[in-house]
């Protein structure tokens, strides 16, 4: 099995700290190390180094060897500029097919959090079985909902494919992606309903199969890339071609469409860490307490994140559920269930032309 940590994203809904020039798998969120780096950690926990591939891009690949030095370059696929998952997954395809073409692939996004890493590495491996027994569909590792998360994708199961040990797989019947509250809240409490953890198994050759099916003209572009090694050793391509692949996710361009998909129930203590109300969620102990780094002093305030990354004291009096995030050039003050719309925040500061902000 091979595994494929996607390292190229932006997170714009982590902005300030989340920045082009230092995205939010580099940075440190929960502790001293980066979500890179717990991710890497997390493979190895189980999995040998020579099977761990890393995607990212031109920009980024500096930052990546500098945080994970025993990474060879031979695993190092890189991309001129990011075109989004569905891009940067069939790339990866296209160099694994030419070296590993029997071997299982998992696609492992670096901005996850994950809290039991012996349950994820033993689903790994149970989802390694069961792609050998469903060699033509793509497996999707769904975790069961534990509160009603309105910024992630649903994956809604239908009838049981197969069952291996004590698991059962299913077909997948919709999927639902950033439902309303009301509904989220109903999904909770229906055991039909998954959250998409982005995970996903396949042989390289069935998922380009499924390019051709459903994104015939992305697949058309990947077929003309000149995927070389590089002086270095890494993978790369040129830029004009690959700037002309289409700019969709691996899940629009693809899984949404697809017909040949199973899902595999999971339970691992899943997070995708992207936006600020999730770095609360998983710090705050107990809930409704502050949570900070830096300098901080708080009366009658609860419930609030706050990062001074540029050593100024942040007082707050009577401030309850805010996110509050200052890195010296950039504040970030915001309602902690309002975390989602920082996007917007970053998109008015394109529109203004504020480069030095991004």
């Amino acid at each position: 099995m091979k595994f494929l940590i996607l390292a190229g994203g932006s997170g714009t809904r982590l902005w300030p700290l989340s920045r082009q020039a230092k995205p939010k798998q580099v940075q440190p969120w929960l502790d001293a190390s980066t979500m890179l780096q717990h991710t890497w950690r997390r493979l190895r926990y189980r999995f040998a180094a020579r099977d761990i591939f890393v995607s990212t891009t031109a920009a980024h690949l500096a930052e990546v060897r500098r945080q994970l030095p025993q990474l060879k370059p031979r695993t190092i696929i890189v991309e001129p500029q990011s075109r989004n998952t569905a891009a940067a997954i069939g790339l990866a395809c296209l160099v694994l097919a030419r070296q590993h073409p029997n071997e299982v692939v998992v696609t492992v996004n670096s901005d996850h959090h994950v809290a039991d890493s012996q349950a994820y590495c033993r689903t790994l491996n149970l989802g390694e079985r069961i792609v050998r027994a469903l060699p033509h569909r793509l497996l999707l590792l769904g975790v069961k909902p534990t509160y009603p998360e309105t910024g992630y994708g649903y994956i809604k199961l239908g009838s049981i494919l197969r069952r291996v040990g004590s698991s059962q797989v299913f077909a997948v019947e919709r999927f639902t992606e950033k439902p309303s509250l009301a509904r989220a809240k109903s999904y909770v409490r229906s055991w039909k309903y998954l959250w998409n953890s982005g995970l996903f198994m396949f042989y390289p050759q069935a998922l380009l199969k499924l390019y051709r099916q459903y994104a015939p003209r992305l697949q058309r572009g990947l077929g003309r890339l000149d995927i070389r090694r590089s002086g270095s050793g890494e993978w790369r391509v040129g830029n004009k071609k690959f700037s002309c692949l289409p700019a969709l996710s691996l899940d629009y361009a693809v899984v949404e469409r697809a017909r040949e998909l199973a899902v595999l129930p999971a339970e691992f203590g899943w997070a995708d860490v992207g936006h600020w109300r999730t770095v609360y969620d998983i710090l705050a102990n107990p809930k409704g307490s502050n949570v900070s780094k830096g300098r901080y002093v708080s009366i009658a305030s609860g419930g609030n994140l706050v990062y001074s990354l540029a050593g100024k004291l942040v007082a707050t009096v009577g401030v309850r559920d805010h996110v509050i995030i200052d890195t010296g050039d950039a504040l970030l003050v915001c309602p902690r269930a309002r975390t989602q719309d920082v996007k917007h925040l970053v998109t008015e500061l394109k529109a203004r032309g504020m480069k030095k902000y991004l």
